[in-house]
């Protein structure tokens, strides 16, 4: 009977191992999926812009990305999320988390606004509602303000074709 035990201990912790090898370990799932946007009303990264709150999403289909002037992988993605903004009528709404709002200008300045909308997340108060890990993180939002896909880490010419662009497509869908 003892020799048993380690040979069920090990059997188990084999069937773990064999499982966890199975996962995706870029995949991190998101309890915010299929609900709403939490209720927010933080300040814009502009001080000569109003507060912005949940309402920024009523009507659009939206990217709201996570991103801070110290994120490095942020100035990777950073063109890709200017080229979307450029050619979709897809509004980007940016959460500068973490960060000042000297450092969150002067970045955006350097790299170009493609954001229609900052918010100012300085001590993740949204971030934490969100369920944020790190920077980058997007979220796609419907219409209804749903959130309905989250992307943790740098969107790609691959992720946009194949993650994001069949899932708008049938919120555009849904909308007709």
């Amino acid at each position: 009977m003892r020799g048993i035990i380690p040979l069920v201990l090990f059997g188990l912790l084999v069937l773990g191992m064999a499982f966890g090898l199975t996962r995706d370990p870029s995949v991190i799932p998101s309890e915010m999926v299929d609900r709403p946007m939490p209720a927010f009303t933080l300040p814009s990264l502009y001080e000569d812009t109003p507060d912005i709150t949940e309402a920024v999403f009523d009507g659009e289909i939206s990217l709201l990305n996570v991103f801070g002037s110290w994120c490095s992988a942020c100035v990777t993605e950073h063109p890709k999320l200017v080229e979307i903004g450029e050619s979709t009528d897809i509004q980007l709404v940016g959460i500068d988390w973490r960060d000042t709002r000297e450092a969150g200008q002067a970045w955006l300045r350097r790299y170009d606004n493609p954001y229609d909308a900052v918010i100012f997340d300085e001590a993740s108060v949204l971030a934490i509602d969100l369920g944020v890990t790190g920077a980058p993180e997007t979220f796609l939002v419907d219409t209804q303000g749903r959130i309905r896909f989250k992307h943790v880490g740098v969107i790609t010419d691959e992720s946009w074709a194949e993650e994001f662009l069949p899932r708008i497509a049938q919120i555009k869908a849904e909308g007709a």
